[in-house]
């Protein structure tokens, strides 16, 4: 299956973007660890939260949980502290993707797990039961998930949680989602330097309302970014957000996009993205914090002819795909020859290839391949893009917003 995009002009348009996957997740295991009797408010209605509220319900003997790489990562730590025996699984990808660092400190603190195929990746049986907690290390430079995962059964540990991260953390603002996601629900938990502290007092039960997704908004830069004249409002965003993601503002001003929150009417600040051409020569950057936006930046990048150098890409080799081969690939499909540096590097410098005749983008099993190409229709003119359909992973909607946006 595959789509074709083409260019189009639009005038002011308002887009509709899903609630914070990173926020449902979080909230989803957090509010069962509490015990709480009612679901969130404004839960996403991606893939990944959808088997993630399966998996919480339904407590079938095997859970299978697809593409969802947080939701492997965050059910993992939640059924070790969860009486019964069950088995995680997921797609062929799924099943090459590493967990290991995860398994090994869950067992630290006594979890019971073990795989059931190959060492090192799921699908896993896991015992659960009442762990005692205590002092453990984890590498916090290959995935903040895993951090996440093992800070939020923290408060349920009969001793509680004492983490010292260890080569550099990455992702540190969905760390901090995390521990604010927590307390909310009345933990206590501290981050002193490499040291994050978790009382084991338990969850509180609380009414909670979701954010939209400032992830999901960063395709809606790009789109402006390449359309001289535009301007879209994306409303459901929070101006003081939990979300790391909201640093698309500070980038894509770079990138020729003025965004600000404005009142209409009794109703909540709207953000409004507005088309400034205002770009800088050259963008240097590091993503370390935000890497989920890599994708969207260096494809715009590419499309302004805009030379760039970007730094802390280390996670993108154990997402959906291996995004940096991912990148490199498909834009030299368009003419861009990208260059990388050990496996955390993407820059440019402006070289050009032939493009190849009736190049279709492929997506590799990810949303995110999908959502930062679709804009590129507005530079050359037209794109297809093979299996468009995996954006329902984080933003099902995507496709129905990218044609209101034609025929505006």
């Amino acid at each position: 299956m595959a789509i074709t995009l083409n260019r189009c002009e639009f005038g002011p348009v308002s887009i509709q973007l899903p609630a914070s996957k990173s926020i449902s997740n979080r909230a989803l295991i957090i509010n069962a660890l509490s015990g709480a009797g009612v679901m969130p408010q404004n839960v996403s209605d991606c893939d990944d939260t959808f088997v993630m509220v399966r998996a919480l319900t339904q407590q079938s003997d095997v859970i299978d949980i697809m593409a969802a790489g947080t939701a492997m990562r965050f059910l993992t730590a939640y059924l070790s502290v969860t009486e019964g025996e069950r088995i995680i699984t997921g797609t062929e990808r799924m099943q090459h993707r590493p967990i290991a660092i995860l398994v090994d400190a869950l067992r630290q603190l006594g979890a019971e797990i073990t795989y059931e195929k190959e060492e090192g990746f799921p699908p896993l049986r896991i015992k659960g039961k009442r762990l005692q907690g205590g002092h453990i290390s984890l590498a916090g430079n290959v995935s903040s998930q895993y951090i996440s995962a093992m800070l939020m059964i923290g408060p349920t540990l009969e001793k509680g949680l004492t983490l010292t991260l260890t080569g550099g953390i990455v992702s540190r603002p969905y760390i901090d989602m995390t521990l604010s996601i927590m307390r909310e629900f009345g933990a206590k938990a501290t981050f002193e330097g490499d040291t994050i502290s978790v009382e084991p007092t338990g969850y509180t039960a609380i009414p909670y309302y979701i954010e939209n997704d400032w992830s999901a908004s960063s395709y809606w830069f790009e789109m402006v970014a390449l359309t001289p004249g535009s301007e879209m409002r994306l409303p459901g965003l929070f101006e003081k957000s939990l979300q790391g993601d909201q640093g698309v503002k500070e980038i894509f001003d770079k990138l020729g996009v003025e965004a600000t929150f404005e009142c209409e009417g009794a109703a909540a600040p709207v953000l409004v993205l507005r088309h400034t051409g205002r770009v800088v020569e050259r963008l240097d950057i590091d993503m370390l914090r935000v890497p989920d936006l890599a994708q969207t930046v260096v494809v715009t990048c590419a499309m302004l002819n805009m030379p760039f150098r970007i730094t802390g890409l280390q996670s993108l080799k154990i997402k959906e795909t291996d995004r940096i081969t991912a990148l490199r690939t498909e834009l030299k499909k368009l003419g861009y020859l990208i260059s990388e540096a050990d496996d955390s590097i993407l820059y440019w410098d402006g070289e050009r290839c032939e493009p190849q005749p009736g190049a279709s983008i492929d997506t590799y099993e990810d949303h995110r391949m999908a959502m930062s190409f679709a804009p590129c229709c507005q530079t050359l003119g037209s794109i297809v893009i093979n299996h468009p359909e995996v954006v329902s992973k984080s933003y099902p909607g995507f496709w129905g917003e990218f044609d209101s946006v034609h025929s505006s």
